[in-house]
Parts: C-alpha cells; structure tokens; sequence
C-alpha cells in the first residue's frame, strides 16, 4: 500500500479489498471499519477524502460510526477507493454472496449464536419500525438480505416434475390474465432454479420430463419478456428453449416456441421474418400431427400477410386454419391448449383489419370477428380483451363511425392501463393515430391519453 505523501492520490492496492476481514466490513457496509483499517495501512483521512470526494469532517464522522444510508454516496464511496460495487451490496454479485455463504459457515452450528444475533436485530428493527421510524440503525442490518440459493436436490423424482409443471401452469395463467408483468420475476427465477436441477441425478424417464418442463419455462420467460418489452432476452429464452425442446424430442413444444418468436417479430414490424418462424413452426407442428397447432400457426400467418398487403395468401391462410381446428381432436399440450375458437375468431378480425387497410370493404368482417371475440372472452382474460377492444376501435374509426369508435377506445385504454404488458400499450399505437385524424376534442384527448399511458 502506498503512503499518503500529499501529492495527486495514487489507486489503492485492490489486493486490500480481498482481505477477509475488510470483505466482511464492506459486506456489512461497516465504513468505520474500513476507514480504520485504511489508517492502519498508512491512509491517511485526508486522502480518504479526496478519492471519496467527502468533506474531512465527514471521513471523520464516519470513522466514528457514522452510519452511511444513501446508495449514491456509497457509490461514491466505492468507486472512489477502488471497491467493487459488489462487495458494498450494491450490486450484489455471486462472488460477494459466495464469499460471505463461506464466512457464515466457519460459524459454530451447534450454539446458535447467529440465529439469536439475527433475532435480536430484528426485534430491534421492529421496536424502531413500531415507534414510526423507517430508517434507524437497525435497519441498516435488512437493506440488503443475504441471498442463499436453495440447495438443488441430489436426485430429482417425478414429483418434483409434477411441481415444476404445477408452478409453470400457475405463472402462465397469471400471464395469461393480467400480462408478463405481473409475473415475469418470479418465471425467471424458477427457470434458474429448473436448470439447476439439471445437474442433479434422475432416472431417465424424469429426466426426459425435466427437460421438457425446462424447455416450456424458457419458451414462458421469452414470452413474459416480449410482453415486458425485453426483446433481446425474450429471443435469448426462446433460443435455449428451442434447444432443450428438440433435446426433449418434443415437435409440439419446438412448434410453439416457433409461434412465440414469430409473434415478437410481428410486433417489431419485422413481418417477413415473422412469417419464416411461423412458416418453420408449421414444419415442426407437421411432425407431431398436432392439427390446432398447425391452426394457430396458420391463423398468425394470415396476419402477417395482411399486414404487407396480401389478399389471397391471407385469406387461403385463414382457410387452412379453420380447416385445421376443425379436424383437431383430443387434448393439446399445455402450451397450446389456450388456443381455441375465440383466439381463431380474433386472429381472423386482426388480418380482415389489416386488410382493411388496402380494402376498405374488409372492415366489416373484421368487426363483426373482433366483436364476436371480445364478447367470449371471460372477465379474467384483460389482455385479450384489451387488443380486440383496441383493434374493434380502430376498426370502427376506419369505417366513419367517429362516436363509437371513440367510446370503444376510451374502453380500451382503460382496460390496457390495468394489465402490466408493455406490447398492450405498444399495440395501443394504430389507435392513437386513429382517434387523431378522428379530430375534434374527443379524438384529441384519446390520442392525448394514449400519449401519456405510453409514457408512463
């Protein structure tokens, strides 16, 4: 460590931070500790002030047992003396979390004197918290909880599938009901745990299991990701699903993941590559007979010829997917069996709209489809109903009717501001452009509207 000399600081010795007892002072954001221990190595406050950019008094203080609160002026603090972020719990990294679940075990196991360490700081953190303080000393001790990976199991067995599964189920209802928002943490973080379990010991029949239910929680953190906006990450899950599906041997699920990705390519406007990943998930679903599959493939294939323009491709896609689902027999996987006749319906209304646009006698059909949609769906399903709705608004504007098509809106953006899906308020667009050239106050303040829930 170099000696202060008064001169322009020189950088502190990194190896000082890997120190065990410094590393367990940073990880307890213990300043005073540290301060000291700079001393000890010839530190001076002085130039602890300078990298810190602190007042002298405050290096001061501090070294006194100050307690430091603020996350910008413990940034300050770290970036100025060298200190990874990580090791403050600022960013709290795998390194930092390792290094202290290793400190944790040299504790004696058989005392239980860092149980009642812990209760007695939380007893602590409740008497400040129920005299009406939020930010005590005490609370200085639960700002950033100590996180422990959940130990993964020396073999995994059926039932432990039967739970993946039951949880996947759960998190793509809510999904499905109220927008990858409302879930999209908690589908990530079982995805790391389900790859965990990857390495564990299986019998071959539950591993074949593991694999898919592993494949199916990527293909739902990709799809939870588009709706949040992740664009990047939701092709990254998509991708390792995709692989872990054909691992799996499982055509159906590599069909639907195919679907996904052809839906977050149509919605970035890349519509001839959305239309060659519906195109190879029609190969996949060929491969496993799965005729509402090929339906749902179909139908989404139909929307994006309309989209550039194409009539008679559209409308024989929107045939050979009627012809599928009519055919289809049996249950479906759990990935597809969302699909049904009302998503059939809406997906007709949404390429008869886009249509629409080059046949204005289009927009008929597409209302009565989208209205025929919007009245099946259940008061559980906002997300659905928010796109029919805003889609049956656009429409009704297009074909002149100013009032309604106004009204219908208002309803939409009410419903899109209660489900947490950014693609809701992308989707939102055609309508603000709509209710704007509707003019008058009305048109004006749903476009104004639309404006500011997009923002927001």
């Amino acid at each position: 460590m170099n000696v202060d000399s008064g001169r322009d600081p020189v950088a502190l010795d990194p190896e000082l931070w890997q120190r065990s007892d410094v590393r367990r002072a940073l990880a307890a954001r213990d300043l005073a500790t540290v301060f000291t221990l700079l001393r000890r190595v010839g530190t001076s406050q002085r130039r602890i002030a300078t990298l810190t950019g602190l007042a002298p008094s405050e290096v001061y203080e501090i070294s006194r047992g100050r307690r430091v609160m603020a996350y910008d002026v413990l940034c300050r603090i770290a970036d100025g003396l060298g200190v990874p972020r990580g090791h403050l719990g600022l960013a709290y990294d795998s390194e930092t979390a390792a290094f202290v679940g290793a400190a944790d075990g040299f504790r004696s196991p058989g005392t239980g004197r860092t149980d009642l360490d812990e209760v007695a700081a939380l007893l602590a953190h409740a008497a400040e918290v129920a005299v009406g303080m939020d930010e005590g000393p005490a609370a200085l001790r639960w700002t950033a909880p100590q996180e422990a990976g959940t130990p993964v199991p020396g073999r995994v067995a059926s039932g432990d599938v039967d739970q993946i599964e039951a949880i996947t189920s759960a998190l793509r209802g809510l999904d499905y009901g109220h927008g990858g928002g409302a879930c999209r943490e908690a589908v990530v973080a079982q995805t790391r745990w389900v790859h965990q379990l990857l390495q564990a010991d299986a019998a071959d029949h539950v591993r074949h299991r593991l694999v898919l239910a592993c494949a199916d929680l990527d293909n739902l953190a990709g799809w939870t990701s588009f709706d949040v906006g992740l664009f990047g990450a939701a092709r990254g899950y998509f991708a390792r699903a995709l692989t872990q599906a054909r691992r799996a041997g499982d055509a159906s699920l590599i069909a639907n993941v195919l679907y996904r990705a052809g839906r977050l390519h149509l919605h970035q406007g890349l519509t001839r590559e959305a239309l060659r990943f519906f195109q190879l998930g029609k190969i996949a679903a060929a491969e496993c007979y799965c005729s509402v599959t090929v339906a749902m493939l179909s139908a989404n294939e139909a929307w994006a010829y309309g989209v550039l323009g194409d009539t008679r491709r559209a409308l024989a896609a929107l045939a050979r997917a009627e012809e599928e689902y009519a055919r289809a027999a049996g249950p479906t996987a759990p990935w597809v069996s969302f699909f049904g006749p009302t998503d059939l319906e809406a997906l007709a209304g949404m390429t008869h709209l886009e249509l629409g646009a080059h046949e204005p006698s289009r927009l008929a059909r597409a209302r009565a489809s989208l209205a025929a949609a919007l009245a099946a769906r259940g008061s559980d399903m906002a997300r659905s109903r928010t796109f029919e709705l805003t889609a049956l608004a656009v429409a009704v504007l297009h074909d002149g009717e100013r009032d309604s098509g106004l009204a219908l809106g208002e309803e939409a953006v009410d419903l899109a501001e209660r489900v947490r899906s950014v693609r809701v308020l992308d989707r939102l667009r055609p309508l603000r452009r709509a209710a704007a050239e509707a003019g008058g106050s009305g048109g004006r303040d749903l476009a104004e509207r639309i404006r500011l829930a997009a923002a927001g």
